[in-house]
């Protein structure tokens, strides 16, 4: 196991066997990616795929590119999927009062020109008047294939004979219309991905000889998962971005070899903190991030000290200091002897940690 980067900026970790290679969540650009996967002697080429525990940014930043660059599938559930999609494809949207104003600028710029060429003030503007509808002329619209009625395709625009008049129902709907289609974006797809393979939480899946049993978390995203990875006798457990220890998280995390928990803030630190008292709540929530002393707590109490290896993770940058996530620990870890030291170690959101290897 390889921690690429953990924090509030990024979170990045591989996974990997023999023969099976598995970028856990991707929540740096992937040109930082390949800079850090490079840095701990992995080769970016030989990742199989990559795993996503939820769609916060900083657990996916890169994961499309990265994906798109490898040719290589995506895994998460499908809730995490559409929230991904959601949150990369924003609703664009304009008034119609914003719409008429701007149609409104360009009619007075296309008689500003006019009259700079000598021409009749508001010449082209007007389209030709044509009895109808009982005889009264003027009052029916018409197809102005101008430059400036035209959207970006090319499709002619309805609208009234004078722009400058409120037109009616009809007209809304179909400038509505036009509108929606010009804010269409048909280049390339952000979202495109070269394989997409949806799991479901509580479900065991195989990804090369590499065993996979996702387990749900307490975090506010659409469906957070943490993972447990098992392979060559070899039990590997990542936890972070859960609010609270649920008792099914307890279950996933016994018997590992090595596990990668949460230490996210100290709770002091963070209550005379720079962020908004609405943020420090969220943190503090039970779908927030665990505290220096909730992880110390289950350390204690519940942990069944079977790791060769503890990781610290997702320590915040403004929330916490590593002294008082390793004190805490340490202390929680003070009947472990054999845990101390070099076997408990702390992630870090600037470099990659040594490679683990058991």
């Amino acid at each position: 196991m390889t921690v690429l980067a953990s924090g509030s900026r990024g979170n990045s970790s591989i996974v990997s066997s023999a023969t099976t290679r598995i970028l856990v969540d991707a929540g740096l650009s992937c040109r930082e990616l390949m800079k850090r996967m490079k840095a701990a002697g992995e080769e970016p080429t030989a990742l199989d795929a990559i795993l996503i525990t939820h769609e916060h940014q900083d657990h996916v930043q890169g994961m499309a590119v990265t994906a798109r660059k490898l040719g290589i599938p995506v895994y998460l559930t499908e809730p995490t999927h559409r929230a991904w999609i959601r949150w990369m494809t924003p609703q664009k949207r304009i008034t119609y009062a914003e719409w008429l104003e701007k149609r409104r600028a360009q009619s007075a710029e296309l008689r500003a020109q006019a009259e700079k060429q000598g021409s009749e003030p508001g010449a082209g503007l007007r389209a030709p008047c044509t009895e109808g509808n009982g005889g009264v002329a003027g009052n029916e619209s018409s197809e102005l294939r101008a430059q400036s009625s035209e959207d970006p395709n090319g499709a002619a625009v309805r609208c009234s004979a004078d722009i400058t008049a409120e037109p009616d129902e009809d007209e809304k709907a179909a400038a509505e219309e036009v509108i929606a289609e010009a804010l269409r974006e048909p280049e390339k797809d952000p979202t495109a991905l070269p394989a997409v393979e949806y799991f479901r939480s509580g479900s065991g899946f195989r990804i090369g000889d590499i065993a996979v049993t996702p387990f749900t978390i307490p975090h506010d995203a659409a469906d957070p998962v943490g993972f447990v990875f098992e392979a060559d006798g070899v039990r590997i457990a990542i936890a972070t971005d859960l609010g609270y220890m649920p008792s099914n998280v307890h279950v996933h995390l016994r018997r590992c070899d090595v596990l990668m928990l949460e230490s996210n803030h100290d709770v002091d630190m963070l209550r005379d903190g720079p962020y908004p008292w609405s943020v420090k709540q969220r943190v503090m929530s039970r779908v927030g991030h665990l505290s220096n002393y909730a992880t110390a707590e289950f350390l204690a109490k519940s942990y069944d000290g079977g790791a060769v290896y503890v990781v610290l993770a997702h320590l915040s940058e403004n929330n916490n200091l590593p002294e008082l996530a390793r004190i805490s620990a340490e202390r929680a870890l003070r009947d472990r002897m054999s845990l101390l030291a070099n076997h408990l170690l702390l992630a870090e959101q600037d470099r990659p940690l040594e490679p683990i290897v058991l």
